[in-house]
């Protein structure tokens, strides 16, 4: 019996799948497609983008070169300059429903707690080299997955769940969906999904156009929807305000997308052949609860929304790097009362905040005077500095803070890059997954009291390049700040912060 399946080996599974095994879990991985590879999945309909804050977990597990380099991104304009020194200026910024904003603007003062990294910028990849790299990542810490098999039942009791898929039952201590927007696992386990219906159809195709210089790139909003085209030659992306109603009903043929494309953009273009398409819609759902006895969601089995901002996958991934290092604390019966359960308490919130930034961005961009207005106001909000550094703050994925109850402004945010003076990172210390417990100076007062967590707390003393008024910190293994001590470090305050996050020490 393994100690965790997961059913869904997208990147949301497999990043979960790769943090449970470093924390030597032993993990299954039950995916229903045959190949890992699909049209879907590569360029250009397989187009994402990554956050800073997904650039940042890759990059605290020792991945992010490979992810760049199989994205074909350029390494330099990912990460910071490494003899920076103080808040690095963003260099770009996401947009708003298509609205587009200049990282220029950018109050870089309101980036509190930032230093340079070589994790600084979001950048375009595809699902296809995510999934590419992290398949190789879980396998070689030993994760087994099995292709080809859809789970088809789930039965759990207080000590056991057992999935069915492909024929075969499969026993755990605990299963994870990470099956997509049509979860089989959140219906075959009864999670309520609440949320809004869908007010458009929208559409990604790879095409030949018979005249491309009819339509310009970029967004393009009009009277009857919005067209968007992009370097990529033969993408074309669409939202027809038809209510949803077209989505999945029938195959999106050349005559149908031609049809709404002519209407939505107002001219007579022609499509000459469409090599693949697939229709979505604005349709906003989450589940009320992330877990149900020994069954947990994450990625778009817990939340689906709008593509519009790429938030999706950014948004996946932060919820298996946030419940990894819990449910293996779990699996090991050291994890403090309640640990499980703040997956739910600290996620479910961030879920909840995108699907609205997601309705947000619908409602500016419906046909109509009322829209139209609203999006005016909006333009001119978004292109003050205040504007754009909201923007900034809500998409990068960075500035987000857990409630953990601490009176620090840091306590609950990802953790800055702290250099040490031998050029060693937070983030090279975090490539095995513990906790890290950080002390800047030469006294070691926390030392002996970490040994108490030995396995589950690297310690790490020493100078650092620019210590941001701290002594001490210590840092969950998601990255996130649990603590802080801008004083002399207190040996009781650190030992009260480690016990609530990573269980009573070592005896």
């Amino acid at each position: 019996m393994h100690d965790v399946l997961i059913a869904g080996g997208g990147p949301v599974g497999l990043f979960l799948a790769g943090e449970l095994a470093l924390a030597g879990c032993s993990v299954l991985v039950l995916e229903r497609d045959q190949e890992p590879g699909s049209p879907l999945k590569t360029l250009p309909l397989g187009l994402r983008g990554l956050t800073a804050g997904s650039a940042e977990a890759f990059y605290r597990r020792g991945l992010l070169a490979a992810v760049v380099k199989a994205s074909g991104a350029d390494e330099n304009e990912v990460g910071a300059d490494p003899e920076a020194v103080g808040v690095p200026v963003p260099r770009g910024v996401s947009h708003f429903a298509g609205l587009g904003l200049d990282a220029a603007t950018i109050d870089a003062s309101a980036l509190s707690f930032r230093l340079p990294s070589p994790a600084m910028e979001g950048f375009m990849t595809s699902l296809e080299a995510v999934t590419a790299v992290l398949s190789r990542w879980a396998a070689a810490l030993g994760v087994d997955i099995i292709r080809g098999v859809a789970v088809t039942a789930v039965a759990q009791d207080d000590e056991a769940v057992v999935a069915t898929a492909g024929g075969q039952e499969y026993a755990a201590r605990w299963l994870v969906g990470c099956d997509g927007g049509r979860s089989a696992v959140r219906e075959l386990v009864g999670f309520d999904f609440e949320g809004t219906e869908p007010l458009f159809t929208g559409y990604v195709a790879n095409i030949t156009f018979g005249d491309p210089h009819r339509l310009p790139l970029g967004f393009t909003l009009t009277p009857n929807g919005m067209y968007l085209r992009t370097p990529f030659e033969g993408y074309l992306g669409m939202m027809d305000f038809d209510g949803g109603t077209f989505d999945r009903s029938q195959p999106p043929t050349r005559e149908h997308l031609e049809t709404v494309l002519r209407r939505i953009s107002g001219t007579d273009v022609t499509l000459t052949k469409v090599h693949l398409a697939s229709s979505f819609t604005d349709r906003a759902m989450h589940v009320t609860a992330y877990r149900k006895g020994r069954v947990l969601l994450a990625g778009d089995a817990a939340h689906i929304h709008s593509p519009l901002g790429g938030q999706g996958l950014n948004l996946g991934i932060g919820d298996a790097v946030n419940l990894g290092w819990k449910l293996a604390a779990t699996v090991h019966g050291h994890a403090p009362d309640g640990l499980l359960d703040t997956y739910h308490s600290e996620r479910h919130p961030v879920g909840a905040s995108v699907l609205d930034w997601s309705r947000a961005q619908v409602a500016t961009m419906q046909p109509g005077p009322n829209a139209l207005a609203l999006r005016r106001l909006v333009h001119d909000l978004m292109n003050t500095p205040d504007g754009t550094t909201h923007v900034y703050r809500q998409t990068s994925g960075l500035f987000h803070r857990y409630d953990l109850g601490g009176k620090h402004p840091l306590v609950g945010r990802t953790a800055p890059d702290f250099r040490f003076e031998d050029g060693t990172r937070l983030g090279d210390l975090m490539r095995q997954g513990q906790g890290i417990a950080l002390e800047f100076g030469s006294d070691h007062v926390l030392e002996t009291t970490a040994k108490g967590w030995a396995g589950r707390i690297r310690y790490a003393a020493g100078q650092v390049r620019e210590d941001l008024g701290f002594r001490a910190l210590l840092v969950r293994p998601d990255g996130v700040v649990a603590w802080v001590d801008e004083d002399a470090p207190d040996r009781d305050e650190f030992a009260q912060a480690a016990a609530h996050w990573f269980g009573k020490p070592a005896s």
